[in-house]
């Protein structure tokens, strides 16, 4: 799929919400849309983990890690998972770890930054509930897009 973040904007100035972060590119999918699936924890990827060893049918995982930069949220394993059933992408208000092998995967992966750290496995967190960052409210069901300009989301698809 050809996602233009910008063409998107311009055809639609009164459909899209921006996200107001300095996320950065890891994955090897340089741009990536999709239904958002969203997951709601602090430095705990338990609710990933349940996330993306389900069927994704070319979703997007949207993860709320409150911004946090002490514990990774994704890691190469995860992300594989992610690519094999079938993810087009993942968005991390947090942070991301492997990120060389990361790039590596036809997965497209938008985070903060990253840490070596990974997370503790508590089973805490929650799935597929509003989340807020970056300006921007994201639901489960939105379309949200993404490429090097920046990342966009929308009630409906858009393309």
């Amino acid at each position: 799929m050809d996602v233009v973040t910008c063409d998107l904007c311009d055809a639609h100035p009164d459909a899209v919400r921006v996200l107001d972060l300095p996320l950065r590119d890891f994955g090897g999918r340089a741009a990536f849309a999709g239904i958002v699936s969203t997951v709601h924890a602090l430095e705990d990827n338990s609710r990933v983990r349940e996330a993306v060893a389900e069927a994704g049918a070319g979703r997007v995982l949207v993860i709320d890690g409150g911004g946090s930069t002490r514990r990774s949220m994704l890691g190469d394993l995860l992300a594989e998972q992610a690519v094999a059933n079938g993810w087009a992408g993942v968005v991390v208000h947090g942070v991301i770890r492997d990120s060389l092998a990361i790039g590596q995967l036809d997965l497209g992966v938008k985070a903060l930054g990253t840490v070596p750290l990974k997370t503790d496995k508590r089973g805490q967190g929650v799935r597929d509930v509003p989340v807020c960052f970056g300006g921007v409210t994201i639901r489960p069901g939105d379309w949200l897009a993404a490429d090097a300009d920046g990342v966009l989301v929308a009630d409906r698809p858009l393309v």
